[in-house]
């Protein structure tokens, strides 16, 4: 508890009395060269590192799990033959967890201001490296930093905008986020990172109090908001360049496959109550016919030919079993978020 009420004075007092002036003129670094507009970039509060990475993160079996409730957040990734979820009570904390999977270095991050997760490879000048939790913020998103170059990097501009690595854009690895009954359903062999950080936090208790659910409430109001929907709704966003498509979760009740297009581009979204996510489809997969197919195993999807397809958007069974659909830019993202950083996105509609 002392942890949760120190963080949230740490909150309050920031949100009343920092100003960007301030952070402009406490930002003393030798490249003095931003893309984002310096006087819009905020202090988070804690300051660097004040938010802890985890950098040697433990994980639990699924079956040995016991501090998640069936509907709590998670997000998931797999490569080769492992599969890894991270539960959003223990991200809300920590923001960012650097780990390996497959022989691969990554960084998972998560901003829970604007509810956006990524995974990115940990390399920068081709050299492994982690990342840390910069303190500062731009339209309540975080800014990273690596440790190799001391770089700042936008999270959901998905690029480094300050430093030696300046216009860099980060490797990104497909994570999908759902909710912990679907998750475990889906890969109930997965390893999922536990509560052993090595930090002391309440767990479970979010640090942010009803932000997540209250559309009205900003702790770091963004430049723009779009009344188009709710400031704090889910939405799956497809991200094309300065663009971005969105769907809703009302779009995918009790399960759904929609094909679509956006930018000259062909997608098949998938998606049920819980979890959405989406893929390319090159000339010969646009011919398949999709359907939604869902029973509570690592199966999600089948199409015309007998294929069976993961969330992931491999095929795990029939003839074109080890192909892969393309994998896009995309993440859920709270509306305001994606409104402000992709400004007038498409919302998808049936009409």
């Amino acid at each position: 508890m002392k942890n949760y009420i120190l963080l949230a004075l740490l909150v309050l007092l920031t949100s009343c009395s920092t100003t960007s002036e301030s952070v402009e003129n406490s930002i003393s670094n030798e490249f003095s060269e931003w893309l984002i507009p310096i006087n819009q970039i905020l202090d988070g509060g804690p300051g660097k590192d004040g938010i802890p990475s985890i950098d040697n993160p433990q994980f639990t079996e699924v079956t040995s799990v016991s501090f998640l409730a069936d509907d709590d957040l998670v997000v998931g990734i797999i490569k080769g033959n492992e599969t890894k979820a991270y539960p959003h009570v223990i991200l809300d904390w920590h923001e960012v967890v650097n780990d390996e999977i497959d022989g691969s270095f990554f960084t998972l991050n998560y901003c829970p201001l604007t509810g956006t997760a990524f995974a990115w490879e940990s390399k920068t000048n081709n050299t492994k490296t982690t990342f840390g939790v910069s303190g500062l913020l731009y339209n309540a998103n975080l800014i990273l930093y690596d440790r190799n170059t001391d770089s700042n990097w936008s999270q959901l501009q998905l690029q480094c905008v300050n430093g030696e690595l300046i216009n860099d854009k980060p490797k990104l690895y497909n994570v999908v986020e759902t909710n912990w009954k679907t998750w475990k359903a889906l890969y109930p062999d997965s390893q999922v990172l536990n509560t052993q950080t090595g930090f002391s936090r309440n767990y479970g208790t979010s640090p942010y109090g009803d932000y997540a659910t209250n559309n009205n409430r900003f702790i770091f109001r963004p430049e723009i908001t779009n009344p188009a929907l709710p400031n704090k709704e889910r939405v799956y966003a497809i991200i094309d360049d300065t663009k971005s498509k969105v769907y809703q979760f009302s779009d995918f009740t009790n399960g759904k496959i929609i094909k679509d297009s956006f930018e000259g581009k062909d997608y098949l979204i998938v998606g049920n109550n819980d979890i959405i996510y989406g893929f390319g489809l090159n000339n010969d997969q646009a011919n398949l016919t999709f359907e939604y197919d869902f029973n509570d195993s690592e199966s999600f999807f089948k199409d015309n030919e007998g294929n069976k397809w993961s969330i992931f958007g491999t095929a795990i069974e029939g003839p074109r079993t080890g192909e892969s659909l393309e994998s896009v830019k995309s993440v859920m993202s709270y509306w305001f978020a994606i409104a402000v950083f992709y400004p007038n996105p498409e919302i998808y509609s049936t009409q």
